[in-house]
């Protein structure tokens, strides 16, 4: 597993739009993906549980990638995330 500390940008935190951009692209990823929240463990393949978490601006979440391409894929979502997600 491995994993790293990120802060959503989001103006709006992980509302629908971004929530489904970033669940698109943790679907083409062959890891496991997860989003620490808290007390919440998050998976990310599904847009209705990032939207369900209520992610806002500023928050500061953990990504852990576990599977074979987990460095890899890690790499792509933070940096999808750091972009803000297409907003």
């Amino acid at each position: 597993m491995v994993s790293q500390k990120i802060t959503i940008k989001n103006p709006s935190g992980l509302h629908a739009r971004p929530a489904s951009i970033l669940a698109q692209a943790a679907g083409k990823c062959s890891s496991n993906v997860i989003i620490v929240y808290g007390e919440k463990r998050i998976q990310v393949k599904s847009i209705l549980n990032i939207m369900a978490a209520a992610i806002k601006c500023g928050t500061e979440v953990e990504l852990q990638c576990t599977g074979e391409t987990e460095e890899e894929d890690l790499k792509t979502l933070v940096t999808l995330i750091e972009s803000g997600l297409g907003e």
